[in-house]
């Protein structure tokens, strides 16, 4: 009861972003890779060397990243337009005027 509100946050963003919030895979993935080539050559390189390969490594990682579903919808999260269930909500003084 006492995270209540904290659990439910997850109702105030569109209903198209709450597949991407759900999951972390494209996240894993990245960072599985990065971890994968990283032990696989520890001490052959250089503390340089080997930040040049996790860049490129996330750089070769982004390219495959899927575009957010509903990435229509972030600007009005950004600018703060509430959500209940997933569905946009309209306050009052908002639809008078």
């Amino acid at each position: 009861q006492k995270d209540r509100e904290e659990l439910m946050a997850f109702f105030d963003f569109p209903a198209q972003h709450w597949q991407s919030i759900r999951t972390s895979n494209p996240i894993e993935s990245a960072f599985a890779t990065i971890r994968h080539r990283t032990k696989r050559s520890k001490g052959c390189l250089s503390r340089d060397g080997m930040l040049h390969m996790m860049f490129k490594l996330g750089q070769c990682a982004e390219e495959n990243w899927r575009k957010l579903r509903g990435f229509d919808y972030l600007a009005k999260v950004i600018t703060g337009v509430t959500f209940k269930d997933g569905i946009e909500t309209t306050k009052p003084s908002q639809i008078a005027a």
